[in-house]
């Protein structure tokens, strides 16, 4: 397995110079030099309307950008993705275009997580009479109520012949754990097919995911896929995956009328962000190449799954530990370390000696040079069904780590952890 040179990442970050600990990550990562560099560039040089014979250049280097959006997704056309502002907006306007084509009595299946795909298919099924029914995560630990994960034996009895959609999440934001996709939808697939399900499509968040790990949409076989630029080194927009056969069947223009009658090939066109954003998020795939020696998507991901299995084993090893369970901490999600997980971890402090999330943060806060961070991240009727019933006002701890992060660091957060838990 190829090695990451994580002195190599770590100077490509300029944030990462001043020594500021960085471990909350899944609200935002850090940004890379290149894609400042591309952005300043693009406004400095090449900014002008798309399209115009006198801006050639400047179109070429928009499309950059969706040509490293098809690698990360490993799609198949430029066609097939579409640049937003956020997650949310463009998993909003997925859900607007397939509005014609949801019937009454069709039912969604979403989850507990992240509202980005949850709250547009809740929307819609309000607006066209849709069954919603929940994959609900289950504890795997009996001395562990938080201890909850998804499981697809869970997922399977939810399908009938009326299921439409299934939202799903590739990773939790606040377990860190990842579901097995490529399984998870072709199980899926196949019980709508046994239960005579006419059309099923899935929708994928990957948001947490895509630091992380490889995406595959191929591979998976999934119909919408969503990430955050801002959560893969890149500056504050998202980017989404439309399977082809989608924009041809599913989709009703929500923009131009005449993107309905026009003989083109039909193309993912959301209303995205500034065109120097999009040009900036064309560094983000070399920067991951140049991670190993390999030059290549899959060695820099399995490079960085190694790496962050480094970075919480002791961080895990602390937060489990049998001094520390008497003391009232508990993970929320799984705690066993292995590449089922991302290096997410979310954790509470219950018990006789309770210690507020925000006042740990604030400790850490008081402290210096480290930021964590606490609450329900966008996943707030997956912290609010968890049982006990936890304050929904505090929400969780989360420490959320990335591969620029170095052992040394999460020695540093272990080390506050204990004054905090002491």
């Amino acid at each position: 397995m190829a090695v990451l040179d994580i002195n190599k990442a770590r100077a490509c970050f300029p944030s990462l110079r001043s020594g500021h600990i960085y471990a909350d990550n899944a609200g935002g990562s850090r940004t890379t030099q290149a894609v400042i560099d591309r952005i300043v560039d693009y406004l400095s040089n090449t900014n002008a309307q798309l399209e115009g014979g006198y801006a050639a250049v400047n179109s070429q280097r928009v499309s950059e950008g969706s040509i490293a959006a098809v690698e990360l997704f490993n799609a198949t056309s430029l066609n097939e993705v579409g640049f937003g502002s956020s997650a949310t907006m463009l998993l909003e306007n997925i859900a607007r275009a397939l509005e014609n084509d949801i019937q009454p009595g069709d039912e969604f299946i979403i989850t507990y997580e992240h509202e980005a795909n949850n709250g547009p298919w809740k929307r819609l099924a309000a607006r066209r009479n849709v069954v919603v029914k929940y994959w609900h995560p289950i504890p795997v630990s009996a001395e562990n109520p938080y201890s909850v994960t998804y499981r697809v034996e869970e997922l399977l009895p939810l399908v009938s012949s009326r299921t439409r959609l299934a939202a799903i999440t590739a990773c939790s934001n606040i377990l860190g754990s990842v579901i097995p996709v490529e399984e998870t939808v072709k199980a899926l697939r196949q019980r709508a097919k046994e239960q005579g399900a006419m059309k099923i499509e899935v929708a994928l968040d990957c948001v947490a995911y895509a630091s992380h790990k490889r995406m595959d949409v191929q591979k998976w076989d999934v119909d919408y896929c969503v990430i955050s630029v801002y959560k893969v080194f890149g500056a504050h927009n998202a980017v989404a995956y439309v399977r082809p056969a989608a924009l041809q069947t599913s989709f009703t223009s929500i923009a131009h009328d005449f993107l309905e009658v026009d003989d083109k090939p039909r193309k993912f066109q959301p209303d995205g962000p500034g065109q120097e954003l999009v040009y900036g998020a064309s560094a983000i795939v070399p920067y991951l190449k140049s991670l190993t020696p390999e030059d290549d998507l899959t060695a820099s991901f399995n490079a960085i799954a190694k790496h962050e299995q480094e970075l919480l084993t002791p961080l895990l090893r602390f937060l489990t530990d049998a001094k520390q369970v008497d003391r009232g901490v508990r993970i929320i999600g799984e705690s066993e370390i292995n590449f089922s997980r991302t290096s997410n971890v979310s954790f509470v402090v219950v018990g006789q000696n309770a210690i507020k999330s925000k006042n740990i943060v604030e400790a850490f806060n008081k402290k210096g040079g480290i930021s964590i961070q606490c609450g329900y991240f966008g996943a707030y009727y997956l912290i609010d069904n968890l049982r006990p019933k936890l304050d929904m006002n505090d929400g969780v701890v989360r420490i959320s780590l990335v591969h620029y992060n170095t052992v040394e660091e999460v020695e540093k957060i272990v080390d506050v952890l204990r004054e905090v838990l002491a």
